[in-house]
């Protein structure tokens, strides 16, 4: 395996996370699952959108199945599932960030050149600032501003081409097996999955669970 000199990091479920009390707004908030609730609809939507994505059938995207399941296992009307994916969608509504992230990144950092690569609304750089760690990075790759989106290598490649880097001296760090893993393996980079919520646990594939647990692997 070749020597990695730049890590790209995904942003939503890898950097920051949902702010759930906006995203759940249409829904009363004393109906809003826990987070292990959310968590366990995520792993069952990953699991289900990776294999549509695979054979080639995705009727919808990710969010609008993800918020499918939940409206269904709230009893709630699906009339309000476009503004939940809206609100899903909304790169603003992604600013929850674990405690020790920019120490993380800044570690890793010391090591290796760092960069984002992210499906966003264009707006993900201000997010970034706005917790705390845009410097972190020598380069923020966003879809909306791009006009593509991952899986597809062409977004993989504009990332690679601001860095000046090589694929495959490079390492993508994402959270959705057919989208970051296989999209960033397409394009000829390294991969790994950042599985916080568990739903490649059982598969035989590179995932940490954390910066922590990505900076062992890193090291090893």
């Amino acid at each position: 395996m070749a020597e990695r000199r730049v890590i790209f990091f995904d942003v939503g479920n890898t950097l920051l996370f949902p702010n759930r009390a906006k995203m759940l707004a249409p829904i009363a908030s004393d109906r809003h699952p826990t987070l292990e609730q959310w968590q366990a609809l995520e792993r069952r939507t990953k699991a289900e959108f990776d294999q549509g994505m695979q054979s080639g059938r995705v009727d919808h995207g990710f969010w609008w199945r993800f918020h499918t399941y939940l409206l269904q296992d709230l009893g709630e009307d699906t009339g309000i599932r476009d503004a939940l994916v809206e609100n899903t969608q909304n790169s603003a509504n992604w600013d929850q960030i674990l405690s020790g992230t920019r120490d993380a990144l800044n570690r890793i950092g010391q090591n290796f050149r760092i960069g984002v690569i992210s499906n966003a609304d264009g707006a993900i750089e201000h997010v970034l600032s706005r917790c705390g760690i845009a410097g972190c990075f020598e380069s923020i790759t966003d879809s909306g501003i791009v006009g593509v989106e991952k899986p597809r290598p062409e977004i993989f490649e504009a990332a690679l081409a601001t860095m000046r880097a090589r694929a495959h001296e490079s390492l993508y760090v994402g959270d959705v097996y057919s989208v970051d893993y296989l999209g960033a393996r397409n394009a000829g980079m390294q991969a790994v999955l950042f599985d916080v919520a568990g739903a490649y646990r059982d598969r035989e594939l590179p995932r940490v669970e954390s910066l922590q647990q990505l900076e062992t692997w890193l090291r090893q």
